[in-house]
């Protein structure tokens, strides 16, 4: 993977389609999910997964990670984003070469990495995790720095390696997010029986459970998955839904989970 250094800004690639542009409506269309959701008073959690499709689609799950974020605001200063490259046919893990990222609500600091190299090319399109970001300056202000990181084709363990040095190089006041959705297009009945049995593989610990074609952040969400089994974490279902229980119709559906990831005697 090339490793490149850049004093350049990413612009926003999906505003207007996954989220509104305008950034008083964006404004108020996240803090109303975000209210909806909490508040919810917990401990901050080490990592959460969390979806990534159009806000009318998967923000109201969404909105539950980030209802526990906001009851931390001004503790968490780094967040970890790993998710997947749906346009570009990455193999192993890439950093953006940004300086910041630009959405409606204006820019967010972006934090260089020295655990994997960088590349524009699976950033310049993707919206797992540009989607994330309005969410963050919402729920943590404006005061905080984000390291985004692809995960394409890898084998699990090295995933789970690269998120753990990701997290140490972090520090304390940060936290992780998993970007991923669900099983895709499949009728209401048969996505939740797969989706329900890719929840009890995360739940479980079984990441080689969580199959391709069921999860869109595979390698991802595999890697968290691993990352939290082998330093004693458990993954916790805040919520799964899918578009047919927000916005769509249910012959065609797409399935959005929400986990926070700690220690049982944080999480339970």
């Amino acid at each position: 993977m090339p490793s490149t250094k850049s004093e350049t800004v990413r612009p926003p690639a999906v505003a207007g389609r996954f989220y509104p542009a305008d950034p008083g409506r964006l404004r108020r269309d996240v803090q109303r999910l975000i209210d909806e959701a909490g508040p919810v008073n917990e401990p901050l959690a080490a990592a959460y997964i969390v979806p990534h499709a159009g806000y009318r689609y998967s923000g109201p799950v969404a909105a539950q990670v980030y209802a526990r974020l906001a009851a931390h605001r001004g503790r968490v200063r780094r967040v970890v984003l790993v998710g997947p490259s749906h346009h570009y046919p990455l193999r192993g893990h890439a950093a953006a070469p940004y300086t910041g990222w630009e959405t409606p609500l204006g820019q967010v600091r972006a934090a260089a990495t020295h655990v994997v190299g960088s590349s524009r090319l699976p950033h310049e399109a993707e919206h797992s995790l540009e989607v994330q970001l309005p969410f963050l300056q919402v729920a943590l202000g404006d005061d905080i720095e984000v390291t985004p990181v692809a995960c394409g084709m890898s084998q699990t363990p090295d995933t789970a390696r690269v998120i753990a040095a990701l997290i140490e190089e972090a520090g304390e006041d940060s936290v992780l997010l998993c970007s991923t959705d669900l099983s895709h297009y499949h009728d209401q009945a048969t996505a939740e029986r797969i989706d329900a049995a890719t929840a009890e593989a995360i739940k479980s610990l079984r990441p080689r459970e969580i199959a391709p074609q069921h999860a869109c952040g595979v390698f991802a969400l595999r890697g968290t998955v691993a990352w939290a089994d082998a330093t004693g974490r458990r993954p916790r279902e805040l919520a799964r839904a899918t578009s047919a229980d927000t916005a769509g119709t249910p012959d065609r559906v797409v399935g959005y989970p929400a986990f926070a990831i700690d220690f049982p005697a944080v999480t339970e």
